[in-house]
């Protein structure tokens, strides 16, 4: 069959184009891709090409289809797994395959979220990474694959156990935690993960350079909405003053952070990070740079002497999707919070590669439309153009101002198919 997709070809040389995709065979489904989230790990991708980790080197010759947050249809199910799938169900993706550096949207020619229609391997279906999925909304499903990321982070981190070799997985609950660079997407919603966290830490400072996107973030969740959940929460522009780690310390009496996340890439950040750990803190490093020989300071003393200890993590445990999932379908977050563009697979390219320089905050792409992307404040004024984007901007406005189920019906309906 003939389907649309954004192939990466080179160093970010990625091309919208139709191309031929094969039948499947009897341990493979084919997935009809709905909606897809542009995720800044895909510019990072699409920066290094055949230098990333997960990038094949033959993609001149043999493309891949990018796009790792993606959700939509069941449309065709192979024989194996006929009893397990059933055509029309919607589905969720886990980007991270155990026991492998391949994933889809990085090492695929057929399997990526950047495209109309895609192709999911047998042996990638028999590891569990194609999830049944119950919800209604597209956008839902796709932004799961960024929350479980976040997730699989906050689990990740560990701690000492007094008199014993053995360790207490997750953050220190009544501790203190940081969350260097937090008010992107990503950022916010590892904040709405925090609050609704059983084990739960006393104090969360996030902290970030941008105030338009700070102001933004402490609108959205308040420490006042923080603190009915139990948890001190403070905002704090790190560039400031001269220094920030004295500003960070004195919040926590001196004590410093049992667990720092290091959400922005620059090695400042982490470098930070690392000067503000507790005793006994552990430090994520969840966001890097793209390039290969990123270095920062490491304090060795604090790792001898304090047990300060330095993880990084990407991606996810299949028990971190089912737990995003179910945060999501329970109402616990809302992750259209985050989401501040919508556009059509004609917008794919561009957004992705221009994704730094654009503003707000997440985009997401509807891969069966054609659409602009279109900030969801402008679609009052384009209204009085296009009455559809009236209906839009009314259904946005039925939930605060945000993007929802019912909008995202409007747009399916309405605009012009590919």
């Amino acid at each position: 069959m003939k389907v649309k997709g954004v192939r990466l070809y080179g160093v970010k040389d990625i091309r919208l184009e139709e191309f031929e995709l094969p039948e499947i065979e009897e341990d493979e489904i084919l997935l009809k891709v709905i909606c897809n989230g542009i995720a800044m790990s895909t510019l990072k991708e699409i920066t290094l090409a055949q230098r990333h980790l997960r990038v094949p080197k033959n993609i001149r010759e043999k493309p891949i289809l990018i796009g790792h947050e993606f959700s939509g249809t069941i449309a065709k199910v192979g024989n194996k797994w006929k009893d397990q799938y059933k055509e029309g169900e919607h589905y969720v993706i886990i980007p991270e395959i155990p026991g492998q550096i391949e994933s889809p949207g990085y090492s695929y020619p057929y399997f990526g979220g950047a495209a109309t229609y895609c192709i999911i391997p047998g042996d990638v279906i028999e590891k569990g990474c194609l999830m049944h999925y119950d919800g209604e909304a597209y956008y839902e499903a796709a932004m799961a694959q960024a929350l479980y990321s976040i997730v699989g982070s906050f689990y990740s981190n560990y701690h000492s156990k007094s008199g014993s070799h053995e360790h207490i997985t997750g953050i220190k609950e009544g501790g203190n935690t940081i969350i260097l660079g937090g008010c992107g997407p990503m950022g916010m919603m590892a904040i709405r993960y925090v609050l609704q966290m059983k084990k739960k830490p006393k104090r969360l400072v996030v902290t970030d350079n941008n105030m338009e996107r700070m102001n933004r973030a402490r609108k959205l969740i308040s420490p006042q909405e923080a603190s009915r959940h139990g948890v001190d929460l403070y905002y704090i522009n790190a560039d400031m003053v001269p220094d920030p780690a004295p500003v960070l310390l004195a919040v926590t009496n001196e004590k410093g952070y049992d667990d720092v996340f290091v959400y922005a890439p620059p090695k400042n950040v982490a470098e930070l990070g690392n000067r503000i750990m507790a005793m006994d803190g552990c430090m994520n490093i969840y966001a890097s740079t793209a390039d290969k020989k990123y270095r920062a300071g490491m304090n060795v003393y604090g790792s001898h002497y304090l047990k300060t200890k330095l993880i990084g993590t990407s991606g996810g445990l299949r028990s971190d999707m089912e737990e995003a999932i179910d945060i999501i379908l329970n109402h616990r977050i809302n992750v259209a919070d985050n989401i501040t563009h919508i556009g059509g697979m004609d917008a794919l390219v561009d957004t992705t590669l221009y994704l730094k320089k654009m503003p707000g905050e997440k985009k997401i792409i509807y891969n069966q439309i054609q659409m602009p992307l279109t900030a969801i404040e402008d679609f009052r004024k384009l209204g009085e153009k296009n009455p559809v984007f009236t209906e839009l901007a009314d259904a946005c406005d039925r939930y605060g101002g945000f993007w929802n189920k019912e909008a995202e019906t409007i747009l399916l309906e309405n605009f012009k198919k590919e």
